[in-house]
């Protein structure tokens, strides 16, 4: 009985902590070749950038009047459709997940928000959102690394002539990875 009561406990504690909340308070992760900064404000929405990102918190603006860019003119097409760049990121966020944490998830979208350079199209930036009490919190920084060099890796778009007036172009999606790919 002692041996089973021991078993339980070591079971109970391995659970613990493998669900780490990683993202509690604003701090810097210094990892392997890479640097994330994570923000936490008060109201606990986690934002998890990389260090070198520089348009994480910048206005969208358009580059010849520095006026800025507003959602009401979110009806402009800033890129041209495409067909295959949904499926394709899609696809980098539930890879980017072990089976365990995508269980862990279920049921929750993560937030993934992408810089695009107006003029070449490249995804230049990733960044995160999450709560600081979601399952998102015990996901470990290096898989939002691998997301953010996959998508960078692989996506791309074609800027409109309205899309390359600004100083970038923001597109954003919530994805929970355990489910089945959208189209």
């Amino acid at each position: 009985m002692k041996t089973i009561l021991t078993f339980i406990g070591l079971l109970f504690c391995a659970t613990i902590m493998a669900q780490t909340n990683y993202y509690t308070a604003t701090k810097t992760f210094n990892e392997d070749g890479y640097t994330y900064q994570c923000d936490v404000p008060s109201y606990k929405l986690v934002t998890l950038y990389n260090k070198d990102s520089h348009y994480t918190y910048m206005r969208q603006i358009y580059k010849d009047t520095g006026e800025p860019f507003c959602m009401p003119d979110a009806g402009i097409d800033l890129t041209e459709g495409d067909n295959w760049t949904r499926t394709k990121r899609y696809t980098i966020v539930r890879d980017a997940f072990s089976a365990a944490e995508k269980q862990r998830v279920k049921g929750r979208e993560l937030t993934i928000t992408m810089v695009i350079n107006s003029s070449t199209g490249k995804v230049d930036e990733v960044y995160f959102q999450f709560v600081t009490f979601d399952p998102y919190a015990t996901i470990p920084v290096s898989v939002f690394r691998q997301i953010e060099v996959e998508i960078k890796k692989n996506i791309w778009y074609t800027p409109t002539s309205e899309g390359k007036k600004l100083n970038y172009i923001l597109l954003w999606w919530g994805q929970d990875p355990s489910a089945l790919i959208r189209l």
